[in-house]
């Protein structure tokens, strides 16, 4: 049975494991930024921890049998002067990944940031999976992506707080060093 809750410090070291092997075979990774280290995404999770952008409730892991085995996160983001969130990255062991877990995840995630009151949730994924959330194209909002080049693939999920705002998307400064 997997539980999800909210990161916890002794769990830093799982998330950063979970992260790597979860995006080293991935078709598309931010690429490291130690070298010959780890995928890019898990030493964003630990820069995203420092940052004033961090929400720690909105840090969650999935643990099965005492392990962490997935993570997802989401950060302080804006579209121009509106506060929103920014998810990601979101980590499934590769064990354990088509599981279930990424989506328990996602539903976990999303309803905390309902629950918390925010507007939207912006991310840069496979649109494929992240529909079946109720992500669409930001374009088709009104939201402009980071990097025009993301085209649909910058997604957006508009949560009851949400007012038509429109501007461009960023993401918390961490992102911007990789």
């Amino acid at each position: 049975m997997v539980n999800i809750r909210t990161e916890r410090a002794e769990d830093r070291e799982a998330i950063r494991s979970v992260t790597a092997a979860a995006f080293r075979g991935a078709d598309r990774h931010a690429p490291s930024a130690e070298p010959g280290g780890d995928p890019g995404e898990a030493v964003l999770v630990g820069w995203l921890r420092e940052d004033v952008g961090w929400i720690p409730g909105l840090s969650l892991v999935a643990v099965e049998d005492g392990l962490v085995v997935g993570h997802v996160v989401a950060t302080r983001a804006s579209v121009g002067e509106l506060p929103v969130l920014g998810l990601g990255p979101l980590s499934v062991h590769p064990d354990r990944q088509g599981s279930g877990i990424g989506s328990a995840l996602m539903h976990a995630v999303l309803g905390a940031a309902e629950a918390r009151g925010e507007a939207l949730v912006g991310l840069l994924g496979e649109p494929a999976y992240y529909s079946r959330f109720g992500f669409v194209p930001a374009a088709s909002t009104g939201v402009i992506g980071p990097d025009p080049s993301w085209g649909d693939y910058f997604q957006v999920r508009t949560l009851t707080a949400f007012d038509d705002h429109t501007g461009r998307f960023r993401y918390a400064a961490p992102f911007d060093r990789l």
